[in-house]
């Protein structure tokens, strides 16, 4: 089992003739994904790795029937305009990995997605993956580096941070722990869906047992995440890296992303590690923890 995506997904790649776009054509591709057509405005006719490419979302629905989900993949000033066209053509998933979008823009993409019923997932992300099912974006690279770091299993993997996604995911491979799911959300202030809103899907997932975060300094997400855990009274063990400590006594600073901005006491890495841990959540020192936190919280729960 998995979530958001599995080895049937069909998807459709907006700005697939751009150079970044065009490599996770083919990573995504030899990880076996199944891209049924891409689109660039007067690029009609054209093919990126035999994936046929289309003047618009509209044609390749016409052409090559109707797709789950779209990887948006355009420069930030055409973001907006892609996504909504993706959602009035139905698609209920989108990863976008294009980065530097205004904020007003993101909040209006992200509102028509709930009001069309559909999920985002970004922007400024590297996308997900289902180890051994399907990979939508671009995390973990290359196929073959890919199929080194995921393994398939039952840990459940979300993270502010493509790379480190997959540093945990690796992580956790070494130790003989496989993943469900693994999610790279983005690293904005405002991204189309939170840790929080993840959390039901590897709820009711009964492939996932247990599920490691990676956090940040800046922001609400953790501790939403927390209030989520203890009134859901949540079935699954989950361990946590805190990077940043020291943005604790640099207020106002920015720590890698758009989004970790320490603006107050609750954007704090001390008090969201308080958070954490009142829900019940572990907070591990470093990423090498991390697979022995989870495999006694496993423990535990037998």
């Amino acid at each position: 089992m998995s979530i958001l995506i599995d080895k049937d997904t069909s998807f459709i790649i907006q700005g697939i003739t751009g150079r970044e776009a065009v490599n996770l054509t083919r990573e995504n591709l030899d990880y076996g994904a199944r891209i049924i057509g891409g689109v660039t405005p007067g690029r009609a006719g054209r093919d990126i790795y035999g994936v046929k490419v289309y003047d618009c979302v509209r044609d390749v629905v016409k052409h090559e029937g109707q797709p789950y989900g779209s990887i948006v993949s355009v420069p930030p000033r055409f973001t907006k305009d892609a996504v909504f066209e993706a959602l009035e053509n139905d698609i209920k998933l989108i990863v976008i990995v294009t980065e530097n979008i205004p904020r007003r823009e993101v909040a209006q993409m992200v509102e028509l997605a709930n009001l069309r019923g559909a999920r985002i997932i970004g922007p400024n992300c590297l996308g997900m993956i289902s180890p051994g099912e399907a990979k939508m974006g671009g995390v973990g690279g290359p196929a073959a580096n890919t199929r080194q770091a995921y393994t398939k299993g039952n840990i459940g993997v979300m993270s502010r941070s493509g790379g480190m996604t997959t540093e945990i995911a690796s992580t956790l491979t070494a130790a003989g722990l496989g993943q469900s799911t693994c999610v790279s959300i983005g690293g904005d202030a405002i991204v189309g869906t939170t840790y929080a809103e993840l959390m039901p899907f590897f709820e009711d997932d009964p492939a996932t047992e247990a599920i490691a975060i990676y956090s940040e300094p800046g922001g609400r997400m953790e501790a939403e995440l927390a209030e989520w855990i203890a009134k859901n009274n949540s079935r699954l063990p989950v361990v946590a890296f805190m990077a940043g400590r020291f943005m604790d006594e640099m207020q106002g600073m920015r720590f890698g992303h758009a989004g970790t901005i320490v603006e107050g006491k609750e954007d704090t890495t001390a008090d969201k590690i308080q958070r954490m841990e009142a829900a019940g959540i572990s907070v591990a020192e470093r990423i090498e923890e991390i697979p022995e936190l989870i495999k006694q919280r496993l423990a535990e729960k037998k």
